[in-house]
């Protein structure tokens, strides 16, 4: 299901956060946002990524660390980044990044933060997305199409504010729009009301006249969630697969970059449930190589480097395999199907 990024830029479509931030939604269908995603593309990726790290390990540590927080007086982004005592970039910022330069807001558009949002590896953050969305996307359109009246469900754990479950829909709507004549939820399992806040907003923008979800009968719903008790998402997909309404799930840049092996275990166990529950699942893994590792040992967020092979026992373990794979340099991002 690849879309061309050749047809001319969108114009822009805005929705405002819960502390009144208005930031454009990223639609990548819309060539503002979309990235490429060959065999080509990603070699230059790769190339544009080392160059860069090559350059960032020039200096000695203490130097860098020195520079970037001069630097960070001047630049939000930078900011959130390094001077963040959390274990993991708060959803908006990381959304901010995925921006782009050209596309930033008021106050986070300066020089500096322009260069942070064209660096190699936020670049990749994107593609992350879009690789996600579109796995799903391709997935759910045989299944939509054996079944053309039960509701959809989109599950994402962690989300923030769920853009990738959104631009499946929108990637579904521009190739099949016929198999969206159903109702649509989004469910947002998360700790933090910010980015699901920004998601619903994004959508019901999405979903004005001339807007790319015009007519489409999808709605955001928030789940309050810690991925270390599962029970409300077991009993969300008992309730769903009950009714035999179609459900699939999805977390990008959450619970397999930052969750515990138990957490995953568990919380694609109650997807499973016992092999009758969520069929397909997507998310992004963080990847396993050196550079990546330092590059991570660098800020204090508490991404698990894995990789394909770290990850695939715990998705056995939890009932499913993996069906495929999409790599960029900083994460791989996979499909899962149950296991027979």
């Amino acid at each position: 299901m690849q879309e061309t990024t050749n047809a001319p830029a969108a114009a822009l479509i805005f929705a405002k956060t819960n502390k009144g931030l208005n930031l454009p939604v990223i639609d990548l269908t819309n060539p503002r946002f979309a990235v490429a995603d060959d065999l080509q593309s990603h070699a230059g990726q790769r190339d544009a990524f080392l160059k860069w790290s090559r350059n960032h390990n020039r200096l000695p540590k203490f130097v860098m660390r020195f520079l970037i927080r001069r630097a960070a007086k001047r630049s939000p982004l930078l900011q959130a980044i390094y001077k963040s005592d959390r274990e993991f970039l708060d959803s908006i910022s990381t959304y901010i990044l995925k921006l782009g330069p050209d596309n930033l807001p008021q106050g986070f558009d300066g020089p500096l933060d322009k260069r942070v949002a064209a660096s190699p590896h936020v670049v990749l953050i994107r593609l992350r997305m879009q690789q996600v969305a579109r796995l799903l996307a391709d997935t759910l359109v045989p299944v939509l199409s054996a079944n053309t009246d039960a509701p959809l469900n989109l599950i994402n754990i962690a989300g923030g504010p769920a853009l990738d479950s959104i631009n499946t829909v929108i990637f579904l709507s521009r190739v099949q729009p016929g198999l969206l004549k159903r109702h649509v939820t989004i469910h947002v399992f998360d700790a933090e009301e910010d980015g699901p806040v920004f998601g619903a907003n994004a959508l019901t923008a999405l979903k004005r006249p001339g807007a790319p979800l015009e007519g489409i009968d999808v709605k955001f719903e928030y789940h309050s969630y810690d991925w270390n008790n599962p029970a409300p998402l077991t009993a969300l997909v008992s309730e769903l697969r009950s009714r035999g309404e179609i459900v699939a799930a999805s977390s990008e840049g959450g619970l397999f970059e930052y969750g515990s092996d138990e957490a995953i275990v568990e919380n694609l166990s109650a997807l499973a449930a016992r092999q009758a529950g969520v069929q397909f699942v997507t998310g992004s893994v963080t990847s396993a190589s050196d550079l990546r590792k330092r590059m991570i040992a660098e800020t204090k967020f508490k991404l698990k480097p894995r990789g394909i092979e770290g990850f695939e026992p715990l998705a056995i373990r939890s009932g499913y395999k993996i069906l495929k794979s999409e790599p960029n340099v900083m994460s791989d991002q996979v499909l899962l199907g149950l296991r027979p």
